[in-house]
């Protein structure tokens, strides 16, 4: 055991017990599983991607690149962020079952067995052999980690946040903006990765602040941010930034993993911020040399913090690799708990300062312009060369290599990154949002300078840090851990020829996965650089790509899965349609009733009955899947107006008017029906599958385009239950649901009462007959519907509804046009205001293509043989004769029975179709061809007498 009899910020009176690779330790909470494997002597944890080579502990946090571990379904955990709890059950997740022949993984299980010099690949190993060393060897190379097999039974939440302030991390610098934000009186939101805030201040040494001990001031401090209000959320990654000052957050809500009957595990925010304080801290950088990857060989400031927070020593005789002053700070910590440290390594000419100074008076023995050539050991660092040739013994090798900002979260906003030549490192530079950068990862690094920039938010920049040697001595110097790249690989790259960092990172794999370049980044940048004798900045720098660190599927699907991943939607009269009989269709999410057969009825003799019966008499349908909008405000006209290529400023109050929106490439987006309900008042409709999508085009152009107009919008899709009934007995029908004044134009709305509830009353029409909409508040729409049926309506579904539309020509978004077609496209260029001064696409329509004769045009087709029903989507062409490929003019969009006609009919769009009308035209299909006339794209009551009842 090398845990520290007293010290630390363990509970000592909670012991945790747990098993990793199937073997029992104990640990204490407010470890980590990684601080509790080296308490027990633990160093190994697996083995590397790519060579297999024995691997270690390397860091204490988030940027640990080796200590990967699968913790029940759960992959690619960190073993220095997986919080212990009881019962914990933890596994390397390089430890792979499948058996690949790699000669790396031979090397470092078999050479140090056989005598020195033995060329292995020569010998042919007998089975006895190849059973006992060779595949448990293999065995235990390295993967990556195992998919879950069965569903995962957490659960996961999610929320959204609104705040003048977010400040990500929580060391001294994120403490001190959030203090300062919450003077002001603002809304702020603190979060941090680890289980306890206070960033370092959790493993502080001797520091302290206002007079007092920092981890009393950090005590104090956070008592004083929760009496203020301030939103405190600890094990919080910010993993993502994205525009507007969105930042995602992954809440772990338990102990890692843990389960906590009735707990989410974990809960996702989306937050939005006025200001973003990114106080991300630093990352310790490792140095590059041979065999830098042993287990043993740990970051110096990671095992500082083991000694002093976790109260673990990691290892008895040190050996520390510096070229930064902090490598100091850690080798008088370990020193303190009981190491002996032999040497420290300093590879820069001279060591001056506090540290070293203080290393000195403490007996420790200080190398300059040394530096470690190579380490001895096979499943743990024994040794060290250094550049003079002497060698010492170890079991513990740190490297302190100075600190690399974290720059990640800034870099995912898009801001402007600039080199500090001082330090050799990048800083943030121009920001793409409202962001401040503090602390050290805007390049202060001594707590006062990080306190100062938390409470002024203003630049500063102190660092020693030290490019890496491009010269280290032959042998496996690694520089990625995670992806096993290493300094000769690099090397290659630029040799290759590649010059840019992003080419020679794909090249290379380095700063790749999970990693995204946090230990390997800069020393990967200064490797290539020297190589090819070029300034740092102009090699470039990659891309930090989102998350920051590994954030599971579970937080991002939230409550989105099983019945809830793509929840099925009813409308309120569905379990009237049930009980008739009625065969659903899916239309987005929506249940909707396709047709009600009679006894043995197929669909094609119930849709006929349907039809003739509205037609006949009167009709019944639920339309309350149409998106409806209710669109309010003194300048609410005017808004429409700009949205919607119809002139709405002479709609009077009472009055309806079809209107069509495009996109602003000029092409049909959406269509429906604008009713003025009042001068400042409209209820929109849009189509079913279009509801979503037109309120989030009317709230960003609300939001961005048009913020002077005083307008709001609310979507009432499901307020409303809408009952459509046409035919010629309508009105009569109708009269018995309302007390309304059916003396109704055609086109106009009134309010009022349906069966004692307050409702809208349009008389509008899909089928060309005489028809009303009633919109009812949605639990009252199964009496209205009852009511209906009990007057004398026939219910219809949605493929009568279709037939019905096509026999008189109207369209249907998404069907008759494709993404390519204009109003006039389609017929509907009289919906186009002449005289409006703008709308969204008006100037795309003004284009010269826009008005192109020979583009596609809605027409109408009509069969040489009456029963002959063509194929929707079929190709159509003006020889059948001609040669493959043909030359297509377009395609049918809508084919069906009339039952009005008696006969077959289509819709379709053809190239200069109305200039065809009249012309035959052919539709090829496997083994024949079918003839077509073309036609006007009306086919039933071409006047519209039934229309107006």
């Amino acid at each position: 055991m090398t845990r520290l009899a007293a010290g630390g910020r363990i509970d000592r009176a909670r012991p945790v017990r747990f098993t990793f690779d199937g073997r029992p330790y104990s640990g204490f909470a407010g470890d980590t599983l990684a601080s509790a494997l080296l308490a027990n002597g633990v160093h190994l944890v697996g083995r590397s991607f790519k060579y297999h080579r024995p691997r270690g502990i390397m860091s204490a946090g988030a940027d640990e690149p080796n200590a990967l571990v699968h913790v029940r379904d759960t992959p690619n955990l960190r073993a220095t962020t997986v919080e212990l709890y009881d019962g914990l059950a933890a596994a390397s997740q390089n430890r792979s079952p499948s058996l690949r022949f790699d000669v790396g993984a031979v090397n470092d299980f078999i050479s140090p067995l056989l005598p020195a010099g033995f060329y292995y690949k020569t010998f042919m190993w007998p089975r006895s052999w190849w059973k006992r060393v060779y595949e448990p060897a293999i065995r235990s190379a390295a993967g990556l980690g195992r998919a879950p097999s069965s569903a995962d039974p957490e659960r996961y939440t999610a929320c959204f946040a609104h705040c003048e302030t977010l400040v990500v991390g929580s060391g001294p610098a994120g403490l001190a903006a959030a203090l300062a934000a919450s003077d002001r009186g603002e809304r702020v939101i603190l979060c941090d990765e680890q289980n306890e805030l206070g960033g370092t201040l959790l493993a502080p040494g001797d520091a302290s602040i206002d007079g007092q001990p920092a981890a009393a001031w950090l005590s104090a401090t956070l008592a004083r941010l929760a009496a203020a209000g301030v939103t405190l959320l600890p094990r919080t990654t910010a993993f993502g930034y994205f525009p507007h000052n969105l930042v995602g957050l992954a809440e772990r809500l338990t102990d890692h993993l843990a389960t906590i009957p009735d707990c989410p595990r974990e809960r996702m925010w989306q937050v939005r911020a006025k200001t973003v304080v990114l106080a991300t801290g630093a990352i310790e950088r490792p140095l590059v040399f041979p065999g830098n990857d042993r287990p043993g060989v740990m970051l110096a400031d990671a095992a500082r913090i083991y000694a002093e927070r976790y109260a673990v020593r990691p290892g008895r005789t040190v050996v520390v690799a510096a070229s930064h002053d902090s490598a100091y700070a850690a080798a008088l910590a370990l020193q303190a708990a009981g190491a002996r440290i032999a040497a420290i390594a300093d590879s820069r000419a001279a060591a001056d300062g506090a540290l070293p100074a203080a290393a000195r008076a403490a007996g420790i023995a200080i190398h300059t312009n040394s530096r470690v050539t190579a380490t001895a050991g096979r499943l743990r660092v024994s040794g060290v060369t250094l550049s003079g040739g002497q060698r010492l013994g170890c079991d513990l090798l740190l490297m302190g290599g100075g600190f690399t900002p974290s720059v990640h979260l800034f870099s995912q906003s898009r801001g402007k990154l600039r080199h500090d030549p001082a330090s050799g490192t990048f800083l943030p530079g121009t920001p793409a949002e409202n962001t401040v950068c503090v602390g050290a990862c805007n390049g202060a690094f001594t707590l006062a300078a990080a306190l100062g920039e938390g409470f002024a938010a203003t630049g500063h920049a102190e660092m020693t840090n030290s490019p890496p040697p491009a010269d280290a001595p032959p042998g496996k110097a690694f520089v990625d851990f995670q992806n096993d790249v290493t300094a000769k690989d690099l090397k290659l790259a630029a040799r290759e020829g590649f010059r840019s960092i992003e080419h020679i990172k794909r090249y290379t794999t380095t700063g790749m996965a999970t990693d995204q370049g946090k230990t390997s980044n800069l020393n990967a940048l200064g490797i290539v650089s020297d190589t090819l004798g070029v300034a740092m900045p102009a090699v470039g720098l990659t891309t930090f790509r989102m998350p920051y660190t590994p954030t599971s599927f579970g937080a991002f699907a939230a409550t989105s899965r099983g019945a809830l991943f793509d929840p099925v939607r009813t409308t309120p009269m569905h379990a009237q349609a049930v009980s008739l009989g009625a065969v659903f269709e899916d239309v987005g999410q929506w249940k909707r009733a396709r047709f009600f057969p009679h006894g043995s009825e197929d669909m094609h003799a119930a849709v006929a009955r349907e039809c003739r019966a509205a037609r006949a008499g009167g009709g019944l349908f639920d339309a309350s899947t149409l998106g409806k909008i209710e669109v309010v405000g003194p300048d609410a006209g005017a808004f429409l107006n700009r949205l919607y290529t119809n002139d709405f400023s002479k709609l009077g109050v009472g009055r309806a008017r079809y209107a069509v929106m495009l996109r602003e490439d000029g092409f049909v987006m959406d269509d429906g029906i604008v009713a003025r309900l009042a001068p400042d008042r409209f209820h929109v409709t849009t189509t079913t599958g279009g509801a979503a999508r037109v309120m989030a085009v009317m709230e960003d152009y609300r939001q961005t385009e048009f913020t002077g107009l005083r307008v709001w919008l609310t979507s009432i899709t499901e307020q409303f239950a809408t009952l459509a009934i046409q035919g010629p007995r309508a009105r009569d029908i109708v009269a018995t649901l309302t007390d309304a004044d059916l003396a109704m134009p055609h086109m106009s709305v009134r309010e009022a009462d349906v069966l004692g509830r307050r409702g809208r009353v349009f008389r509008v029409s899909f089928t060309g007959e005489l028809g009303f909409e009633l919109n009812v508040p949605a639990s009252h729409g199964p009496a209205v519907w009852e009511a209906a049926l009990a007057a004398g309506a026939a219910p219809y579904g949605t493929e009568a509804m279709h037939v019905m539309r096509a026999e008189k020509g109207y369209i249907i978004v998404g069907q008759e046009t494709d993404g390519t077609a204009t109003p006039n496209d389609v017929g509907l260029g009289w919906c186009v205001g002449k005289n409006k001064p703008d709308f969204v696409g008006m100037r795309s329509l003004a284009r010269a293509s826009m008005a192109d004769p020979g583009r596609k045009q809605l027409v109408g087709l009509l069969t040489e043989n009456p029963a002959e029903v063509l194929e929707e989507g079929a190709q159509i062409v003006a020889d059948p004769s001609q040669p493959i490929p043909m030359t297509m003019l377009g395609h049918v969009t809508s084919s069906y029975m009339s039952p009005a006609l008696d006969r077959s009919i289509a819709l379709a769009v053809v190239r200069g179709g109305r200039a065809r009308i009249g012309a035959t035209l052919h539709v090829p299909m496997p083994g024949r061809s079918i003839t077509a006339k073309v036609v006007a794209p009306v086919f039933f009551d071409l006047e519209g007498v039934r229309l107006n009842g």
